[in-house]
């Protein structure tokens, strides 16, 4: 108990010296009640000594328990005290004479604390009322002259002056007033006569002070009876009770008591309440009969403390006596503390200093005594507490350093305990949002990054993602992504890759190549939007994975050109003996790289192997003497890709000891090229036609303005234009093998798809053998050819250029009759312009065809030279041939004669039952060879 009074003392004195500190002096106003709304009671800036711009600042305001209401506010502009809600003194203060509300200013930065007591000053707003609209009195007649009827008073709720001051009632023969304090008394001044007047009605008024006046009436009904001489007599002029607040209904507070002297009806005294508010009663009842007050309404004593009730006594005759009771309202702790927030911060930045006050609570408990003594505090694990300030003021105030990313949010719960007995308590929880900081860079989830692309992937594919992190909140926590600057490959990083700012996905700008680089790094940097930016940065390692995109390159044998490297086998060899080798290399990388070699055609299948790794040609048997001279060999190299790539090469191997055994080696590489030569002459062809047709357009213009047919070589031949193609042909390109005297007609064969022109027979009798050509002198020529021209008459070809009927000019599948001689038949079917314009590229093409009989050369490789010269090689020169015929024009005099002897024989006519004599076989060029062959496979 000692401990406690202590604690009690303690806290009186705390408070006394915090109302010494903060309470800085009293305002007090008066005025009249009924202001409007708005209307100015003082200047509260000016009173203080305040500037008026400093209460905005200080966040002033009025301050009042949670449950009343607010009176009256602060302008803070002007610094006015004025009306803010309807002030009526009747309503806060009854029958009080004075009416005084307290209220509290309240200033911030420093915390002050002022009291304002407003004196509500009355003003004549009510007018006297009558408790009952009529009264009714009965009196004997036998009352006295001069016998007093005590009647109930007006009251008026307005006081002082206000209130009713003066009574008047309405002249008449048997009563007069007389009035003394509250105690008015109806005297009568004449003796009724119930048999004259039974009843007597009189009108009875109250005035007030007030200023206009105001008055009520009341009308006063007398019954006139028989005489009742006692009127009840209370026991206690005065009665007291004590009530607990919160009482259950039907309580009794006291019982009241009064006695008549009269018997019988004039002695039944009956009860009744006098004139009281509407609200007390509905709070008390009484017993008519008995005099018991009940309880029938809810006792509150933080409403009101205390209670004033008339009682009245009436016999049954109508004479009453009145008693006071006075109830006195007990506390009882039943109301718990309020807690009210007044001021926070909020939100409250996360650098915020320990020791900063960030809220303003206050605590009201409207019990009294110590059920009103109140102790706060604040629950745990928070970084804030309670400070005590001004009367029942508290400042929450942090106790450490805050952290948002920690906690954003604080749900401070502030709990308020009473003294009383069984004790009350409350809490309120206060929510604090912390506000964020730029105080944390992004965070990447991964240290580094590594992303794996395919060469050859497509501009603007997705390589991989990068992801960082920033725990602070919207702007300062938004990550944006860009690339740092720098260089790949002397580059600028950004023509290689590209990051999406928003999701820091990484595309790349172009297609990579494994075999230009493997693998590259980028820098990536993550940057927030805060104030100021913070950032951080990570290493993207882009790996490029190699693509089977290369095929195999043969290094040797070399695959291009038109040369060919041929390779001696010694007839000798024995099976595994190494011929050749092939290389070849791949681009690529791993298993995209690794080679095989395989042999996919070959002259003889069983003869040479080759290594699937190593490429190196060997044989596989001896070599016998059946086994062909030439053999090609088509080598294909693979790569171990998926899919995979191939490249193949063609190896050409003689089976021979020495170079001179070969009798050509041009045939070998014939199949090579012609596939080539087939597509070059397709496109040669629509280039040639599209020339020729325009040439065919001037030709025809020409003659068309010459009007004159041109003169046809020979007769069933095709005609040459001797405008276009003179029949003095010469050659010209320097090779000497020819002169102007030389003539030559040209004729287009039609089996040949080669284009190839034979040259037919000389203008001149004799036929000029092809190792003169090259070896005479031009003297010599002059010698051999000087009566050339003299010749008047054109002699007939020698049997040399007797063609059969397949070998004659005209449409394919053209068939004939008996063999002629060139140029002394008709032709199968008249020649088309397809057939003229071959004939005119015949003769644009002779002079290339002569250019090529010059020495031949052979493409072997050096490899064999020691042993292969020129003196191995046959002399081509010996036999010139046509190319797409099979004439030779030969250097043997001996076949000269033999020609000129049959072309003699051929002269004569044939004789018609004999069959034609077959045309002597020329000798076979290569070409003719080779299609002899192809003509053999099918």
């Amino acid at each position: 108990m000692m401990d406690s009074n202590i604690i009690v003392f303690q806290t009186c004195s705390f408070y006394v010296l915090l109302l010494l500190r903060g309470a800085y002096g009293d305002m007090s106003y008066s005025f009249p009640e009924e202001m409007k709304r708005g209307s100015v009671i003082g200047n509260i800036a000016k009173d203080l000594g305040l500037q008026t711009g400093a209460l905005p600042n200080r966040r002033a305001r009025i301050d009042t328990d949670g449950t009343d209401k607010r009176y009256c506010d602060i302008n803070l502009n002007s610094g006015e005290l004025v009306v803010a809600d309807r002030i009526d003194r009747e309503g806060l203060c009854g029958e009080k004479a004075s009416c005084i509300l307290k209220q509290e200013l309240v200033l911030e930065n420093p915390l002050e604390l002022h009291r304002i007591t407003l004196h509500i000053q009355d003003i004549n707003d009510n007018s006297p009322q009558f408790d009952e609209e009529s009264i009714k009195i009965e009196i004997r007649e036998s009352a006295d002259r001069g016998a007093r009827f005590v009647i109930e008073e007006a009251h008026d709720a307005d006081v002082g002056q206000n209130s009713v001051q003066q009574y008047s009632l309405k002249k008449n023969e048997n009563f007069i007033l007389a009035a003394n304090g509250n105690t008015i008394e109806l005297v009568l001044d004449k003796e009724l006569d119930r048999e004259k007047q039974k009843e007597i009605n009189l009108l009875l008024t109250a005035l007030d002070g007030g200023s206009p006046q105001r008055s009520g009436t009341v009308v006063i009904h007398v019954t006139v009876l028989d005489a009742n001489d006692n009127a009840p007599v209370f026991s206690q002029a005065v009665y007291k009770a004590s009530l607990p607040e919160n009482s259950p209904l039907d309580t009794v507070v006291v019982t009241v008591s009064a006695t008549d002297a009269d018997e019988g009806v004039n002695g039944d005294v009956t009860y009744d309440i006098g004139h009281v508010t509407e609200d007390v009663k509905k709070i008390f009842s009484i017993d008519r009969k008995v005099g018991e007050i009940k309880v029938i309404g809810a006792v509150d004593y933080e409403t009101t403390s205390s209670f004033e009730i008339r009682v009245k006594a009436k016999d049954g005759l109508g004479l009453s006596s009145y008693a006071k009771v006075i109830i006195s309202i007990t506390d009882v702790n039943d109301n718990a503390p309020v807690v009210s927030l007044k001021s926070l911060m909020n939100p409250i930045p996360e650098d915020t200093p320990p020791g900063t006050e960030v809220g303003i609570i206050n605590v009201q408990d409207r019990d009294s005594q110590t059920n009103g003594q109140v102790r706060c505090s604040i629950q745990q694990n928070v970084l804030f507490k309670l400070v005590p300030s001004i009367k029942n003021y508290y400042s929450v105030v942090s106790t450490g350093q805050l952290d948002r990313e920690l906690v954003s949010d604080y749900n401070i719960t502030i709990t308020a305990t009473d003294e009383g007995s069984p004790p009350l308590s409350s809490s309120k929880t206060v929510q604090l949002s912390v506000a964020d900081i730029n105080d944390n860079p992004p965070v990447f989830e991964e240290q580094s990054y590594s992303a794996y692309v395919s060469e050859n992937n497509k501009p603007g594919s997705t390589l991989c993602s990068v992801s960082a992190r920033d725990p602070d909140w919207r702007q300062n926590g938004t990550v944006i992504y860009s690339l740092l600057s720098g260089e790949v490959n002397g580059a600028p990083v950004s023509s290689y890759v590209s990051v999406n700012g928003d999701t820091g996905v990484i595309h790349a700008v172009r297609s990579f190549d494994h075999e230009q680089f493997r693998s590259f790094k980028v820098h990536v940097m993550a940057r927030d939007n805060g104030s100021p930016p913070l950032s951080s940065n990570v290493t993207v390692s882009v790996f490029i994975s190699d693509v089977n995109d290369n095929s195999p390159q043969i290094l040797y044998p070399s695959p291009e050109g038109n040369s060919f490297m041929t390779e001696l086998v010694p007839k000798a060899a024995h099976g595994g003996s190494l011929v050749s080798k092939v290389i070849a290399v791949d681009a690529d990388s791993g298993q995209n790289a690794w080679l095989s070699y395989h042999i996919v055609k070959s002259t003889d299948p069983g003869l040479f192997t080759i290594g699937v790794h190593s490429g190196e040609i060997r044989t596989q048997r001896d070599i016998s003497e059946s086994d062909s001279m030439k053999q090609n060999l088509i080598v294909a190299v693979k790569d171990n890709g998926q899919p995979s790539l191939s490249a193949t090469c063609s190896m050409y191997l003689l089976i021979s000891d020495n170079l001179a055994e070969v009798p050509e080696l041009k045939d070998i590489s014939y199949d090579e090229k012609n596939s080539k030569l087939t597509s070059y002459l397709i496109i040669a062809l629509v280039c040639v036609s599209t020339f020729f047709l325009t040439f065919i357009i001037i030709i025809l213009g020409v003659r068309f303005c010459h009007r004159r047919k041109p003169r046809l070589l020979f007769d069933g031949a095709v005609a040459i234009p001797s405008a276009y193609l003179p029949p003095n042909y010469a050659d010209v390109d320097g090779t000497g093998t020819l002169r102007s005297a030389y003539n030559y007609d040209a004729y287009l064969t039609t089996g040949s798809r080669t284009s190839d022109f034979k040259f037919v027979s000389s203008y001149n009798d004799n036929t000029l053998p092809a190792d003169q050509t090259l070896r005479k002198s031009p003297t010599d020529f002059a010698d051999v050819f000087g009566d050339c021209d003299d010749s008047p008459e054109q002699k007939p070809p020698n049997n040399d250029w007797r063609f059969t009927q397949g070998q004659r000019p005209g449409p394919s599948g053209a068939t004939g009759g008996p063999e002629v001689a060139m140029g002394t038949g008709p032709w199968p079917q008249p020649p088309t312009e397809a057939e003229q314009l071959q004939a005119l590229m015949a003769a644009a093409n002779v002079s290339e065809a002569t250019a090529t009989l010059g020495p031949g050369t052979m493409g072997l490789s050096t490899r064999y030279s020691p042993q292969f010269t020129l003196q191995h090689v046959p002399d081509y020169r010996q036999n010139v041939y046509i190319p797409g015929s099979t004439a030779t024009l030969t250097s043997n005099p001996q076949q000269q004669q033999a020609t000129a002897q049959q072309a003699a024989q051929q002269a004569l006519p044939p004789p018609q039952v004999s069959a034609q004599p077959e045309p002597p076989k020329a000798a076979q060029t290569p070409a003719s060879k080779k299609k002899s062959t192809k003509k053999e496979k099918k």
